[in-house]
Order: structure tokens, then sequence, then C-alpha cells
């Protein structure tokens, strides 16, 4: 059996600012509306849907695997918009970048307050 994650559905105050901000940072592309959605859709073919809502947001955690070039090029563009950036998850270690598994990763929030996170290799891939 082959089960593929297709898309999810992200929450937003603003679902064109907030689709065109993940966007410019990662380099993609924002796709054409579709109903009630923004997509923009990750090279392997996942979709994340904005839909916008008046209601508070919950913050989700989405994770994108990036080469290491890639990295350096959303890095410094996580820097250039003068975003606060953090080691972990917990936002305890603000301004720096984590080594986890013999890679490198980066936390940082959009304006939703949903945490992103990029990073060069799978959790649990090498050593620490």
């Amino acid at each position: 059996m082959t089960v593929e994650l297709n898309h999810t559905i992200v929450a937003a105050h603003d679902k064109r600012a907030s689709a065109r901000f993940l966007a410019d940072l990662l380099g993609l592309e924002v796709a054409p509306e579709y109903g009630p959605f923004v997509p923009v859709e990750v090279p392997n073919g996942v979709t994340l849907d904005y839909m916008e809502t008046a209601d508070p947001i919950t913050p989700q955690h989405y994770a994108f695997l990036v080469s290491e070039d890639e990295f350096d090029t959303i890095f410094a563009r996580v820097r250039q918009a003068g975003l606060t950036y953090w080691a972990d998850p917990h936002h305890h270690h603000p301004g720096e970048i984590n080594h986890n598994d013999g890679g490198r990763g980066a936390y940082f929030d959009d304006p939703n307050g949903h945490r992103l996170e990029i990073l060069t290799r799978p959790y649990g891939s090498g050593t620490d």
C-alpha cells in the first residue's frame, strides 16, 4: 500500500499574505485560488492550502527538508526579513541554528504564529 500526504489546510487571518510569506521564503509559487484555499505546493507534491479564518489560530508546526544550498538561501531570506529564529521548537535558543543529526536546522514563526522549520537532515538520520 502506498500512502502519501497530499495536502493540509493551514489556518490564516489573511490567506493570500500568509501563502505569499511562505512561498517567498522557500522560493516557491503561490498557486491560483481553489475554492476557499490559496495553495502553496512544495516540490514533493504536497500542498499547504491556506484558508482564512477570523477565529483565534492554534499554531501548528510545518517542517521542510531542504538541501544544504537551499538552507543557505532560505536562511538568508529569513535573516533579511528580520525574522527571529531559534535552534529549537520551544524557542529557548534564539539567534542560533541547530546541527541535529549532522545537518542544520532553524525554526521561525509565520505571521499567524505557525512554527516553521527548515532542516537539512531528517531526524534520526545521523548522530548529534
